[in-house]
């Protein structure tokens, strides 16, 4: 194999990944040119490590073993390489090589693989983060098996192959234990990766979150000698202001200010003043940004806050700018926040960070708050303190070239201080990594998320998303997969969170209404009907001049055992101001009895001490106040079908049997290399639905009245006959379906009928027909698929005919699927109906309709070359579904935002 010629560098295996301690590194093939890297490694091993990779003490390697561990095919000789930016003993950069994974293939579809990691970075994750990407790498060459040769004492390297997830076999023959590795993914093996993202990027975000030193990079006074009015000087101008106003517990050294540094601040005079830091802002230019992000790798920096712009947003150079930033970052271990952020902060007592552009922080409370843009939380930190709303911690990714809401989700997973989550995302750049992840965070703290734009379809300039051709719907059903609070906007993001941060969660829709009139009780009841509340019996009202002894036995009436599960309270005074005697016996009776409870009352709004009682075990409970009774109520809503879903079963991730995915998997690859896209015929449409257990029923191609008669003897009386043409397929209206037909003569009468429409609609004078057997009578549906470049594959569900087509009445997932995201994708089309009796009809076999769902759901997400499916019609009768027709489309397969290997944006 070492005389073939090379394949082309597969440069989309190159990746940026976060390591146990939350360190980055960068992962690529080796290069020729790497040889006095691999050697320099080599020689760096201890004795015991050499002799684990090699089974002999090797300090050196021979110029021939050093030629055959760089000289690569890429195919069937592949090799991956974890590297780190270092210097020679002259202080000459270079690349120094921490960590090696290769296979060689051995025979079709099983490679050797073998692992080389550095002592110094042992320990921290990198055999599992390589072992997941050369695993991802052999997959895609076709490899489904490894084995690997391990002396037994390497206990760790067995402890990666048995911890990774995989199913694996181990026996020990003549002292060397000989390893093998089913690559196929499992439900295990994909948990254990998730498992150690989430740590790592929960720890890389701690050592962001947790900076107390902070370096700001200026720009310097500028041509003459003093701040020249440039953005970036402005930014760095303010970063000063800010810390001055309030430092928080961060320590902040300033490197080339616009002007005079403040008191409290450090000034470095240059880089050899600055010492150890823990995080960098950087006000300069993006054409200073990479050189100044170079230079960072020496402080022993955990990220870089870049506040300034001039990169995607730009073009194409400004594109090429920020890739080589974040190259140049993840390869000295840093993580970006930005471009254009407004910076990140924290309340945590005794440490609160303070690295933004804020002037006044939000007060400490328990919201997690991210956002994107500078501007966004600009408005947002001016909402939490008008309404008295308190953070745990606040991050603006700006462009979200690196750091994302999916990297604050991890942390906040385990951050005791933050009790609920609040995203406003102007783009999501993986949907499935952030369903995934929201899915796992909002079963244990409520997550609150509001979209700039309703379907992905909209990027603001500087985000690097994938385009999508997806519904505009799909990203409702992708948060609503994920357990997450939809929010209409950031008004009703913070309306949410009111609730959320100083409620306790109701226990049921129960709601009582106290209201300052008849008028506005029923408006209330009215918002609560439409909110999905249930307004109890206990609801009530007061009279305007109702005496303060009336208002205590009508508010204890109202929070009596039993009485309801949320309280809404609406004071509108029409003359006479109130007294505040409502206010006080409402939060004292919250406090007491820990229900639920929201208000609007005329001059108070956020979190008012009229509205705020101590609770009996000395806690203090304050009740949201909102601006009008409805945003009350739908936060109420919101929140009340929060807990309700939280208790739910999710389900579980559908695994139907008889799946043979790797016989899919060999027939898939083969037909999706021989064209940039490919439709199957029949056969091969039913042989690949065959490996998902999804039954096509045939149909024999016909043109004449003798070839149809001689296929339904064949097939078995009575039998259908259809169109081939698309445009009649499925078409009744139209004449291009015949059903039930149960003789010879009736048959060829009806080809004749089928010809002449043929004729009239297309100008077919010879149409192709099909004979298929007839199915038992039933509801007719389609199920599709989609592989989208934004959210990977896709399901759809909807019941056939042409209303259900116009009126748009489908439903959508993003597999992997649980059993009760499949039922779901039935029960809630419009038109449900249908499958359960509608009409006196007999109900369908919903169970087996919901079987050929979960099938497509896998299959889908095991084959990305799956451009498109379409089964059509699938007819759900009182027993069995049965699927008549199926277009399947195959394109060569693109590399998912998601894939099967952790790493970061790039």
């Amino acid at each position: 194999m070492d005389d073939q010629r090379p394949a082309p560098y597969p440069v989309e295996w190159e990746a940026d990944v976060v390591l146990r301690d939350g360190t980055t590194m960068h992962v690529r093939p080796i290069r020729a040119d790497d040889a006095d890297a691999i050697q320099r490694f080599q020689e760096g091993q201890s004795e015991r490590s050499a002799y684990f990779r090699f089974f002999a003490p090797i300090k050196r390697l021979t110029d021939r073993e050093l030629a055959r561990l760089v000289t690569l095919d890429h195919q069937d000789r592949v090799a991956l390489v974890a590297v780190r930016p270092g210097t020679d003993e002259d202080g000459v950069e270079r690349e120094d090589v921490l960590g090696v994974a290769r296979f060689d293939v051995i025979t079709d579809g099983e490679a050797e693989v073998a692992f080389n990691i550095a002592d110094s970075v042992q320990g921290k994750g990198l055999a599992s983060v390589l072992l997941e990407h050369v695993a991802a790498a052999a997959r895609e060459r076709g490899v489904r098996r490894f084995t690997a040769e391990v002396l037994p004492q390497n206990a760790s390297m067995l402890g990666v192959f048995r911890d990774a997830g995989y199913e694996i076999s181990q026996h020990l023959d003549d002292g060397i234990v000989t390893v093998g590795i089913d690559l196929d993914p499992t439900e295990r093996s994909r948990a254990v990766m998730a498992d150690r993202e989430h740590r790592a990027e929960a720890r890389s975000m701690a050592g962001l979150l947790s900076a107390r030193r902070l370096l700001l990079v200026g720009p310097g006074r500028g041509e003459q000698g003093h701040d020249d009015g440039t953005p970036e000087a402005l930014l760095a101008r303010r970063i000063l202001d800010a810390h001055q106003n309030d430092p928080g517990d961060s320590e902040l050294v300033v490197l080339d200010p616009p002007g005079d540094v403040p008191e409290g601040v450090v000034h470095a005079t240059g880089w050899d003043a600055v010492g150890q830091v823990d995080l960098a802002l950087l006000a300069v230019g993006p054409d200073e940004a990479v050189e100044t992000v170079r230079r960072l790798a020496a402080t022993g920096a955990r990220g870089v806050v870049v506040l300034s712009g001039g990169y995607a947003e730009v073009g194409t150079d400004g594109m090429e700018r920020r890739r080589e930033l974040l190259r140049v970052a993840h390869a000295a271990g840093m993580r970006v926040v930005g471009p254009v952020s407004y910076g990140v902060l924290t309340t945590t007592p005794g440490a609160a960070l303070r690295a933004s552009l804020a002037l006044h922080p939000p007060r400490p409370g328990v919201v997690g708050l991210f956002c994107q843009s500078a501007a966004a939380a600009v408005t947002l930190t001016a909402t939490l303190e008008r309404r008295g709303l308190g953070v745990s911690s606040l991050v603006s990714a700006g462009h979200r070239a690196d750091v994302s809401g999916n990297d604050l989700m991890q942390y906040w997973q385990d951050d005791d201080a933050t009790e609920v989550v609040c995203l406003y995302l102007e783009s999501i750049g993986n949907p499935r990594k952030f369903s995934r992840i929201a899915r796992r965070l909002s079963a244990v703290k409520p997550v609150v998320v509001a979209t700039a734009g309703r379907s992905g379809q909209v990027v603001p300039p500087g985000h690097a998303v994938r385009a999508t051709h997806a519904p505009r719907r799909l990203l409702d059903e992708l948060l609503r997969q994920s357990g997450v609070i939809q929010a209409a906007n950031t008004h009703q993001l913070m309306d949410i969170a009111q609730v959320l941060a100083h409620q306790p969660l109701p226990a049921g829709s129960r709601v009582g209404i106290l209201a300052s009139s008849a008028a506005l009780a029923a408006l209330v009841a009215e918002a609560a009907a439409s909110a999905g509340l249930t307004v109890a019996a206990s609801s009530d009202f007061l009279r305007p001049h109702a005496r303060e002894e009336q208002i205590a036995q009508t508010v204890d009436a109202l929070y009596a055992p039993g009485a309801c599960d949320a309280v809404v309270v609406v004071d509108v005074p029409v003359v006479q101001p109130r007294t505040g005697a409502i206010a006080r016996a409402v939060a004292e009776a919250a406090a007491r009895t820990g229900r639920t409870t929201v208000a609007s009352m005329l001059g108070l709004h956020g979190m008012p001490d009229e509205l705020t009682a101590e609770a009996p075990d000395g806690r203090t409970v304050r009740i949201p106040a909102f601006s009008t009774p409805e945003d009350a109520v739908v936060a109420l809503g919101k929140v009340v079908e929060h807990t309700a879903a939280r208790v739910e079963e999710r389900g579980h991730y559908v695994v139907p049997d008889g799946v043979d995915a790797r016989r899919a998997r060999r027939l898939v690859e083969r037909w999706a290399a021989e064209s940039d896209a490919r439709d199957l015929d029949a056969t091969e449409a039913a042989e690949l639905l065959g490996c998902y257990g999804i039954r096509l029923w045939r149909s024999v191609p016909v043109r004449t009245a003798d070839e149809a008669v001689a296929a339904a003897d064949e097939l078995g009386w009575p039998v259908a006959l259809k169109s081939a043409a698309p445009a009649l397929r499925h078409r009744n209206d139209l004449g291009g379906v015949r059903l039930d037909i149960g003789d010879a003569d009736d048959l060829r009468a009806d080809v004749a009928r089928l010809q002449a429409v043929a004729q009239a609609v297309l100008g077919d004078e010879a149409p192709e027909l099909e004979v298929q057997s007839m199915a038992p009578p039933g509801v007719a549906c389609v199920v599709r698929s989609a592989e989208d470049p934004l959210f990977g594959p896709m399901v759809s569900f909807g019941l056939a005919g042409d209303a259900v087509d116009l009126l748009d009445d489908v439903a959508h997932g993003i597999p992997p699927l649980t059993d009760v995201d499949v039922s779901a994708l039935v029960s809630t089309v419009r038109a449900a109906p249908r499958l359960y009796g509608y009409g006196g009809a007999p109900p369908a076999d919903v169970d087996a309709l919901e079987d050929v769902l979960a099938r497509v759901s896998v299959m889908a997400d095991d084959l990305p070359e799956l451009a498109a499916l379409e089964l059509y019609p699938v007819v759900v009768a009182e027993q069995g579904a049965s699927v008549l027709h199926a277009t399947v489309r195959l394109r060569p397969a693109g590399r998912r935002a998601d894939a099967l290997r952790r790493a970061l944006p790039g």
